[in-house]
């Protein structure tokens, strides 16, 4: 004789105070779980698209290093020297990155790191160095740069 035996013909309990719950509502108690936790992330940032780093022809190297080289020569002269340049920033996740242009008063160029600071306001007042291979152009606001 088996150990539940006496009270296995018994019918089952059924609460006078709480109502049977429906299935549909014994399912969602365990809908927040995922047993792939993470998953949904991980997916996103798969369907993240980056853009590759373009690139410049010769010709557009050229352009390019004779625009920094006037920069370079208005600033040994002192001019405040304000200008807009497209640049390309490395995603920190995945291989490739995004194009950023970006606006402000250049403070340094420096040809040994090949870098430039920019003192850009927005969104925050602030330096960013900048390297001179992921810059693509750069324009000033003046006759300075091209």
């Amino acid at each position: 004789m088996g150990e539940y035996d006496d009270i296995r013909h018994l019918p089952h309990h059924e609460s006078k105070t709480h109502p049977r719950m429906s299935l549909e509502d014994r399912a969602a108690q365990f809908a927040p779980f995922s047993a792939l936790s993470g998953y949904d992330e991980l997916v996103r940032e798969t369907a993240r698209l980056t853009d590759t780093m373009i690139e410049l022809s010769e010709d557009e190297k050229a352009e390019l290093d004779r625009n920094l080289a006037a920069a370079a020569d208005a600033l040994r002269s002192g001019a405040a020297l304000r200008v807009t340049l497209t640049h390309f920033v490395p995603d920190e996740r995945k291989s490739g990155g995004r194009y950023e242009d970006c606006t402000g008063e250049v403070r340094r160029i420096d040809p040994v790191r090949r870098t430039l600071r920019l003192h850009m306001d927005e969104p925050e007042s602030s330096d960013h160095e900048i390297s001179l291979d992921r810059i693509i152009s750069i324009y000033a606001s003046s006759d300075i740069v091209s």
